[in-house]
């Protein structure tokens, strides 16, 4: 595996052993990185993913170069293409970790990078470092993956976390998913056929209540304004589901609350002082998961 751009390239075997080696960081000193360089090429905004990956090189010893903006503040502005940008840094760095708008961008990246290309996100496409970071945090929390009812609720369509989450759930037994959202709004027929192949029960339904009682997990997301066409669009469906103190008290006694973040509205403030509110936590985790893949990547 050189380059990450996928959820399916990963088999269990490798999940696990990458869930060990993040364990092991957590207190670890670790400088394997020192004489590399990390590029984050960021076409579109970040917080979280680009700070983790650029504090996770850091911490393994290693250096970073960034962009947070390409589109404005590179020479695509200029006219320059996507595949000409990753030949131009491939002679700058190690490793190259590129968020985009454009589904399928990271493929293309990598077939002209000699270095790894590691994807941060492109588009609605897929978010692979994430949906392990989730699954990461799952087992934190829970303990166990095998077995587990998970909730996902809000922009199912566009929501390229959920998709690589699911990706990476058909990979264990015994689970099940509930998929929660507005009918124009539900998860693609690709993720649906591939949970089928895999033997992963799922459901579709637009009410989270009747839901709530059995999730070991509820998934929020954030209804994604920047994927709409229009604001009147977007105000259809802004506050469809939101998960307050009332809706945490019918929840599972040994359950958690997850959200790949920035929320908007759809969690109230008021639940982020209860202990299933794993949220931030699983931002935190991200640091360590993403730890592991750079080591991965570069054989460290």
């Amino acid at each position: 595996m050189h380059h990450i751009i996928e959820s399916q390239q990963f088999d269990r075997t490798t999940i696990e052993k990458l869930f060990l080696l993040a364990d092991t960081l957590e207190k670890k000193k670790d400088s394997s990185m020192k004489g590399k360089i990390l590029a984050s090429l960021f076409y579109e905004a970040s917080t979280r993913t680009r700070f983790s990956f650029e504090s996770a090189m850091l911490r393994l010893g290693g250096s970073v170069i960034t962009t947070e903006n390409a589109k404005e503040f590179s020479s695509v502005s200029k006219g320059e293409t996507l595949e000409d940008s990753i030949r131009v840094v491939n002679g700058y760095v190690d490793v190259i970790v590129l968020r985009h708008d454009e589904e399928g961008s990271s493929k293309r990246a990598s077939l002209v990078s000699d270095v790894p290309v590691i994807n941060a996100g492109d588009g609605t496409g897929q978010h692979p470092t994430q949906g392990l970071l989730d699954l990461y945090t799952i087992r934190r929390e829970l303990g166990k993956i095998d077995g587990i009812r998970i909730a996902m609720i809000g922009d199912l369509k566009h929501g390229r976390t959920i998709r690589s989450l699911s990706y990476l759930l058909g990979k264990y037994k015994k689970v099940k998913i509930h998929f929660v959202s507005p009918k124009e709004l539900r998860v693609g027929e690709d993720i649906k056929e591939y949970l089928t192949r895999q033997g992963v029960e799922y459901v579709e339904t637009e009410a989270l209540d009747s839901v709530v009682p059995e999730a070991d997990v509820l998934y929020q997301t954030r209804i994604q304004k920047e994927r709409f066409k229009s604001v009147e669009e977007y105000s259809k469906y802004k506050g469809c589901y939101r998960i307050d103190t009332a809706l945490v008290k019918r929840m599972k006694k040994k359950s958690i609350i997850m959200h790949p973040l920035p929320r908007v509205d759809e969690i109230d403030p008021d639940v982020d002082s209860s202990p299933k509110a794993a949220y931030f936590r699983q931002a935190k985790y991200g640091l360590l998961v993403r730890m592991a893949l750079l080591k991965y990547a570069l054989r460290k």
